[in-house]
């Protein structure tokens, strides 16, 4: 796959850089190029970014980044057997646990919210950040929606990390998980204010809570271009258009 001449591979994190020193100069440098190609395009094109990543792959496929790389790409495209194979890869490799919840998502993915359950109780919970074990709950709860179990989902989601008032990166998405949840539980009310808290905490708008918020508060958006065009073929069709073009 091209390689945008503005990609020079120094792009990666110097983590990644230090992995890639095990190969040769110039495979080094090519492999660098895709990967930093899959985590340019991931949100907007994964598509693209799987393509990358299964070229980072056949160049590379011992180097525990290019495996991580790999799985990400494959999640981002829903196949989630291949990226979990590539998570249990990277992670073979490592020794670490970041990518538990992760992998627990992709059993979820897979049909086996069970499996997840499971993993969200294992030992390497323990030895996960707080961001990671935030990432666990949510997917814990998850897993208890996709079982029907609404109830547990909730109070799975019941944490000191979301009682806080302490904006943290992950506040948003776990306020926005817990309000999802209340209103799928049929509890509006506390819906709505999770909704609002969720959109106190999403500076970076990535959650779409403002969204909802306004869909429980019978707001609608009306594009002003569409506005302007819609009026403009109303005056059309009376016939006021050439009057105005010839005034």
């Amino acid at each position: 796959m091209p390689i945008p001449e503005d990609v020079a591979g120094d792009e990666i994190d110097k983590d990644v850089r230090q992995e890639l020193q095990s190969l040769p100069k110039t495979l080094a440098e090519d492999v660098a190029k895709n990967l930093v190609m899959v985590a340019r395009l991931i949100d907007e094109d994964p598509e693209g970014a799987y393509g990358y990543s299964k070229v980072a792959l056949r160049l590379a496929s011992r180097v525990a980044a290019v495996r991580e790389a790999g799985g990400f790409a494959a999640y981002a495209n829903q196949k989630y057997a291949e990226a979990l194979a590539e998570f249990r890869a990277a992670r073979r490799m490592t020794g670490g646990v970041e990518l538990w919840p992760l992998m627990a998502d992709c059993e979820r993915g897979l049909g086996r919210p069970e499996k997840a359950l499971d993993m969200a109780g294992a030992p390497e919970v323990q030895k996960l950040d707080k961001a990671g074990q935030v990432e666990m709950r949510l997917v814990a709860a998850g897993a208890r929606r996709d079982m029907g179990q609404l109830d547990a989902a909730i109070v799975t989601l019941q944490s000191p990390e979301l009682a806080s008032n302490s904006v943290q990166p992950w506040t948003a998405r776990l306020r926005y998980a817990y309000a999802d949840a209340l209103l799928a539980a049929g509890r509006q009310g506390e819906a709505r204010e999770w909704f609002a808290k969720a959109v106190e905490a999403d500076k970076d708008g990535s959650t779409d809570a403002s969204d909802r918020l306004a869909e429980m508060d019978g707001v609608e958006f009306v594009d002003a271009f569409e506005g302007d065009e819609d009026e403009s073929d109303e005056r059309e069709a009376r016939g006021e258009g050439d009057e105005d073009r010839d005034a």
